[in-house]
């Protein structure tokens, strides 16, 4: 029990500091040395993949669990329309579809186990 809290913890903070992050000028980011052979699009699946990873991993009803990935998912639509509005961000769809595949490549990890 005291796993998943931490767990569930985890997710709240990841969940902040992406939002953070996604609305700062992306300037302001420093750029770290070991990531600079990703592209932004991968950034974005790998980012979404561990969120959706500390959904199930923090062991929620699986009926719960898939609507959770879908508001994961519409949390990135809304941080993508907060971009559209933002001076120094864009809206991109290639965010969002990269944002998607994380999510769907852990729902299929998980479903298998």
């Amino acid at each position: 029990m005291k796993r998943v809290l931490w767990t569930r913890l985890a997710l709240v903070f990841s969940l902040i500091a992406v939002f953070i992050l996604s609305i700062v000028p992306a300037s302001s980011i420093p750029n770290i040395a070991a990531f600079e052979y990703l592209t932004d699009k991968r950034i974005h699946g790998i980012v979404y993949f561990y969120l959706a990873m500390l959904i199930f991993i923090s062991k929620f009803r699986l009926s719960n669990t898939k609507n959770l990935l879908l508001l994961l998912f519409i949390f990135g639509f809304i941080i993508e329309i907060i971009h559209h509005f933002h001076p120094y961000r864009y809206f991109e769809v290639g965010d969002l579809l990269a944002n998607f595949i994380g999510i769907y490549i852990a729902y299929l990890i998980c479903k298998k186990k």
